[in-house]
């Protein structure tokens, strides 16, 4: 018979992959919720920056790991997700790339507009580029 060294052995290495594999099953239930409310958000008129925040809530705040979901990792969740399932999430390709800092939203053109326009004495490519290191910092 085998001793109980061997025995632990090979199973707490197996006892620690099934306990690992059950908060990817969680963290997949998650990642699909958050992009649910994304998708669903943005198709409805909402901005990314309101859609965003919803979505990144749910998914930071249901996940069951130890460490928090950052906002970076959140988003590639909901892409991956979005791009894994497209016929379930079908106008949301669209708006993927602002995630990732794509396109701006009508409110921070609009405000980016302003700021050109009143302070003549930054260049444009300063004033254009309005977040593009804090597009995450919530």
């Amino acid at each position: 018979m085998a001793s109980l060294r061997t025995r632990l052995a090979v199973l707490l290495p197996l006892a620690g992959m099934l306990l690992a594999a059950a908060p990817v099953e969680a963290a997949s239930a998650n990642t699909k919720k958050g992009a649910q409310i994304y998708c669903y958000m943005r198709t409805n008129g909402n901005d990314h920056e309101v859609s965003f925040k919803a979505s990144y809530a749910l998914i930071k705040r249901q996940s069951s790991g130890v460490f928090k979901t950052s906002p970076e990792h959140a988003a590639v969740m909901i892409t991956e997700t979005v791009v894994a399932e497209p016929e379930t999430y079908p106008d949301c390709g669209r708006y993927l790339g602002d995630l990732f800092g794509g396109k701006a939203s009508k409110r921070s053109s609009s405000a980016t507009k302003a700021s050109v326009t009143t302070d003549s004495s930054t260049n444009a490519e300063a004033s254009t580029d309005w977040d593009a290191d804090d597009r995450y910092s919530y």
